[in-house]
């Protein structure tokens, strides 16, 4: 029977491993642990996020983008010379696979913002002129998308099942101290190489399981302040989310999690006054921002990882470590592909986060 025509409101594979130590290990583990998970993709979706792997360049930004023409790409070149230093750009290294089938022009550049540029632009965070730029390339420049703008980190996606997509994009070459992958099977949105997950901004890059039927509510906040969800996605707005929560506001991983999946009303009413009270205060504060929905997530950023399920847990997922690892997965079985006995396995709570942070 062809998955391809049926929708399964459960599918969608992630998974994640990180190494507390920092240490790079090859993509080769990401691409087996999430390929034991084939039957929750239907080939519409597949991609990696890899922390670590540009070290020769890891003072620079590194932009993913994908062109659907050679205007676009001029175009997007143009806007990039104006706006950066450009340290180098190449495409980005692929192999001919069978079942990977009109993939668009992808590149890379390795970029360091123009320090004039950003005095005249009145902004003063680095960040801030990295993510505006991001913002208008995927707005205004037609048949352009970043995809993946972060130091030291980079993001691999496509259309085809998640195993081909790694080994389209040679991950097996790449070393990385944190790798996220996801197997998608588009329930609400088409699939297409700017769909499929990870979706990143700067240094976070988001994987999902799920529905989020608070798009349009959270959609409506963060484009207040400047982000533009125009990716046919309902996962965009949990990576914007984490960036204006933790960047921009300057809030801990920990109470972002409490503001995305705080606990019920119910709940809060016995604790103690002073946790009730603060989380009253998130809950009256953030409101719009309050994810609702099925959903397992795996946020991985420069320092670590966090893995989160919706309140009441209708998507699976498991988590384990083993030695100076972390594991995560929506299978106990993807995590102990790779890891047969790991030290200890577990299943979070509804809302519980699991976090990992590197130890240096």
């Amino acid at each position: 029977m062809d998955s391809k025509n049926f929708r399964i409101p459960s599918g969608c594979s992630i998974c994640g491993i990180m190494n507390k130590k920092g240490r790079v290990f090859s993509g080769n583990d990401i691409i087996q642990s999430i390929a034991l998970m084939h039957e929750r993709s239907n080939g519409l979706g597949g991609g990696f996020a890899a922390y670590g792997i540009y070290p020769e360049y890891k003072n620079y930004y590194a932009f993913h983008l994908f062109y659907s023409d050679k205007n676009a790409k001029e175009e997007t070149e143009h806007f990039l010379h104006q706006h950066f230093d450009v340290i180098l750009g190449e495409k980005i290294p692929t192999r001919k696979i069978k079942s990977i089938k009109n993939p668009p022009l992808i590149w890379r550049y390795f970029l360091k913002p123009d320090s004039k540029r950003i005095l005249l632009s009145d902004i003063e965070e680095e960040n801030d002129y990295v993510f505006s730029c991001v913002m208008k390339i995927n707005t205004y420049i037609k048949g352009a998308y970043v995809f993946s703008s972060g130091k030291n980190m980079g993001a691999f996606k496509g259309v085809g099942y998640p195993e081909d997509i790694g080994d389209f994009y040679r991950l097996d070459e790449y070393k990385g101290y944190i790798w996220t992958a996801h197997g998608r099977f588009p329930t609400n949105t088409p699939g297409w190489w700017g769909g499929a997950h990870p979706f990143t901004l700067l240094d976070w890059s988001v994987v999902h399981n799920g529905e989020i039927s608070s798009y349009d509510t959270n959609r409506r906040f963060l484009e207040m302040y400047g982000y533009k969800c125009a990716l046919q996605t309902d996962t965009e707005v949990i990576t914007y989310t984490f960036d204006y929560l933790v960047r921009k506001q300057g809030l801990s991983l920990e109470t972002a999690v409490k503001i995305v999946a705080p606990p019920f009303w119910s709940e809060i009413e016995r604790l103690p006054k002073k946790e009730a009270d603060f989380l009253r205060t998130l809950r009256y504060v953030y409101s719009s921002l309050l994810i609702n929905g099925p959903f397992s997530i795996i946020l991985g950023m420069s320092n670590g990882m966090l893995a989160l399920n919706d309140r009441i847990k209708l998507r699976p997922l498991t988590a384990a470590v083993h030695g100076e690892f972390l594991y995560v997965a929506s299978e106990e079985s993807a995590i102990r592909e790779i890891c047969p006995q790991p030290h200890r396995v577990w299943a979070p709570k509804g809302g519980e986060p699991v976090i990992g942070f590197l130890e240096k």
